[in-house]
């Protein structure tokens, strides 16, 4: 199975040109699945067999042992989503003569509405990078800034890289999910922080001429999204907010702030990049609550 998960990856990256934080989440839960189905082939024979075959059977007892692990809803759906693709890839170039998908029932996950911070919050949280004077505090600042500016995904903000930035045109390029690139609009402010950070910070930073990223890390390498996110619980930390703050929650920040500021529903869901205005809907739902 291991050859065909690999086939199932090389489609994924050249036909649907899914990112690498997509691709890395499917191998390790379709990986997950191979190790569980030969577990089960090697109980029933005694030995590890190569090539291991699915079927309904083992299947059902992927769904029990996701469920004995206890994980949450949301990541049974994930790996069941990655399964149920990874099945009908199997079927439509013939490696499996019947589609297994069916086999896998998906949980019924309820989409609640974000929690945003309150403006006096995101300046707080905007302002504490510059107290640090050092070049990852600069690198903080321009990252922090430019999130609750924009509103991109985690994913799509350590994504960028140096040509990204219009300066002149003040704007972002952003190469978005499925390819739906987007121009965001960014103002002076913002585009005089990101100056400073490239001409200043990122060079002493970098170590490699040829590092494309615009937000690197210590070694000088691009960022990950997860040093992303403990950038950013760092500084929540530092300034006492109780509640878990993530890249996720800053985008939802920006949305529903640009909603209370007059922003109208398409124009936000447009410098999101949601494909669904009912997707963006949900954040004027936080925004009548808040």
């Amino acid at each position: 199975m291991e050859e065909q998960i690999k086939s199932f990856l090389t489609y994924l990256t050249n036909e649907k040109r899914y990112s690498a934080n997509t691709l890395a989440s499917y191998s390790s839960d379709l990986r997950q699945l191979c190790a569980y189905a030969e577990s089960q082939r090697k109980a029933k024979d005694g030995t590890a067999s190569v090539g291991v075959e699915l079927n309904a059977q083992i299947l059902a007892g992927y769904m029990r042992n996701l469920r004995e692990r206890k994980y949450t809803l949301s990541t049974v759906a994930r790996k069941v989503a990655a399964a149920k693709s990874f099945l009908k890839f199997l079927t439509e170039t013939g490696r499996l003569r019947d589609d297994l998908s069916p086999q896998l029932a998906s949980p019924h996950v309820n989409k609640s509405a974000p929690r945003p911070l309150s403006i006096s919050e995101v300046r707080r949280l905007l302002a504490e990078p510059g107290k640090a004077r050092t070049f990852e505090g600069k690198r903080d600042k321009a990252m922090l800034e430019l999130l609750y500016a924009t509103g991109l995904r985690a994913s799509e903000m350590v994504g960028l890289n140096v040509k990204d930035i219009d300066v002149r045109g003040s704007k972002v390029h952003c190469s978005g999910r499925n390819l739906r690139a987007r121009l965001i609009p960014i103002d002076q402010h913002i585009i005089q922080i990101l100056k400073e950070y490239m001409a200043g910070a990122r060079s002493q930073l970098v170590n490699n001429e040829e590092e494309n990223a615009l937000f690197v890390n210590h070694r000088g390498e691009r960022l990950t999204r997860q040093g992303f996110w403990k950038i950013i619980q760092g500084y929540a930390d530092k300034i006492g907010l109780k509640n878990e703050v993530t890249p996720r929650a800053l985008r939802h920040s920006f949305a529903v702030h640009r909603l209370k500021g007059g922003t109208d529903l398409q124009s936000v869901q447009q410098l999101l990049g949601h494909a669904h205005v009912s997707t963006t809907r949900v954040y004027k739902q936080a925004e009548a609550r808040s």
